[in-house]
């Protein structure tokens, strides 16, 4: 498994754990930073994950009011899980201009095929099509 895929699951571990546990990003982030310093070995995937988490930080309303606008259902009924995937996707395309939107929707509809509902693939993936146009208006289709 890649170094990115992996810390896109750990982003999404970390996102999830705030969501359930009512916590911002910022303060699990800091407590994951301390996990990942006796974890060396998992320094790239880390990297990558850290720099996902901070985009959804930094960027943390104008994500939320993406969703909101783009998404036919409102945020708080849709499953956590799913919202975490949405907002992991989104801060890819703030943060990671190298990365080419289709890698980072199908990276997102793989999430959520192994995470959250049979539904749940198609959702996001429609969702995050239409973020894109927004959040990357020249360079999408």
């Amino acid at each position: 498994m890649s170094a990115r895929r992996k810390g896109r699951k750990r982003a999404l571990d970390v996102l999830y754990a705030a969501d359930m546990r009512q916590l911002s990003v910022a303060e699990l982030l800091q407590e994951e930073a301390v996990r990942a310093e006796s974890e060396p070995a998992r320094e790239g995937s880390w990297a990558f994950a850290r720099e996902i988490l901070e985009g959804v930080t930094a960027h943390s309303a104008e994500i939320d009011e993406m969703i909101q606008s783009t998404s036919s259902w409102p945020m708080e009924r849709m499953p956590s899980i799913d919202r975490a995937i949405l907002k992991l996707a989104a801060s890819e395309f703030f943060v990671h201009l190298d990365i080419p939107e289709a890698v980072i929707i199908a990276e997102a509809g793989e999430l959520a095929s192994e995470y959250s509902t049979d539904e749940s693939r198609g959702f996001i993936q429609g969702v995050l099509g239409g973020l894109v146009k927004k959040i990357r208006p020249i360079t999408s289709p």
